[in-house]
């Protein structure tokens, strides 16, 4: 094989390679597998110096612009999920590289999860289990809340907040949101600006990408600007919220609590959330089920094959000119 012919999969979140694997070399490629786990961003940057692939997928590793650039045979770079934070978008873009995503593969998934989130606080169904596997039964205690009677705002309205807003909704919720670039039809769902959404919201959901302008876009000013005993949901990524603060905030009484499947420094949960009772936390896996890690690995296969193949991405990341994007020599 040529190094034009060889794909090299960085990182995976699952036990084994067999779909990606089936799909390259069946497609007539050759695979190159990394370890598991995400490595450091020098081990992948000599990954990809070693290996000189063509394409690259990848789920959480880095992929820095200097391993970019160390790539001659290098067309695409294939996000294994939804953001691209991981990935030296402009450097590629430079490059001329395409780099792609799959951003419909967990809509169901991450939108249950939020909803789910949000009910064990409205129920306080997590709580409720701590304390009776610590051996209290009290029920005269809860603080239980009708989460129809509640304003949920949906910060993002990309696919996966279109279908948490829905799911809301049909509990009985009122439904708010705030979007750079709101849709022309909202489906009678009021936008408002991210002030007055914080201000009007007894829970929210983040379903922002994390871009530089959005790091700690719920910060200590923000929070003070939800009403008290609030609930913060993030199934985004971590850098969204300033963990620090969101902490102070909690310890002060104002917000009721926080359901988090992102951290900012995964996989360190700080001390103060595992000690807080408002507090759940899931280990990053709001994207995932049966079905859904399969579509993913399958589609993001499929995503670099059609590149590799000459044909159009199916989801652009980046604005590449089409003669070669397409492979054909200018």
């Amino acid at each position: 094989m040529t190094p034009q012919q060889t794909v090299l999969l960085t990182d995976r979140a699952w036990p084994d390679d067999s779909i990606e694997r089936s799909i390259i070399e069946d497609a007539g490629f050759a695979l190159v597998a990394g370890p598991a786990d995400p490595a450091r961003v020098e081990i992948i940057d000599a990954l990809i110096a070693e290996h000189q692939p063509a394409a690259i997928l990848t789920c959480w590793a880095t992929v820095s612009a200097a391993a970019i650039a160390s790539s001659a045979p290098l067309r695409v770079v294939a996000r294994m999920g939804v953001g691209l934070d991981n990935i030296a978008v402009s450097a590629a873009t430079d490059s001329r590289v395409q780099v792609t995503n799959v951003p419909d593969y967990c809509v169901a998934e991450v939108s249950d999860h939020a909803v789910g989130l949000a009910l064990a606080w409205t129920r306080g169904l997590v709580a409720a289990d701590r304390e009776v596997r610590a051996s209290s039964w009290n029920p005269a205690g809860a603080r239980l809340r009708r989460l129809s009677n509640l304003t949920c705002g949906v910060i993002g309205y990309g696919r996966i907040g279109r279908a948490t807003a829905a799911k809301l909704r049909a509990l009985g919720a009122r439904v708010v949101i705030s979007d750079p670039h709101p849709p022309a039809d909202t489906g009678g769902i009021e936008v408002m600006p991210l002030d007055g959404l914080l201000a009007a919201s007894d829970i929210v959901v983040l379903h922002a990408p994390l871009v530089p302008h959005t790091h700690h876009l719920i910060g200590e000013r923000e929070l003070g600007l939800l009403p008290q005993d609030a609930f913060v949901i993030n199934v985004s990524r971590g850098g969204l919220i300033d963990t620090t603060a969101l902490i102070a905030f909690l310890e002060n009484g104002h917000i009721g609590g926080a359901g988090l499947d992102v951290l900012e420094e995964e996989p360190a949960v700080p001390a103060e959330l595992l000690a807080h009772p408002g507090v759940i936390v899931t280990p990053h896996i709001a994207f995932s089920s049966d079905a859904s890690v399969i579509d993913l690995r399958r589609n993001a296969a499929e995503e670099v094959v059609r590149v590799l193949r000459g044909e159009p991405a199916r989801y652009p990341c980046n604005n590449i000119p089409s003669a070669l994007s397409t492979g054909v020599s200018s």
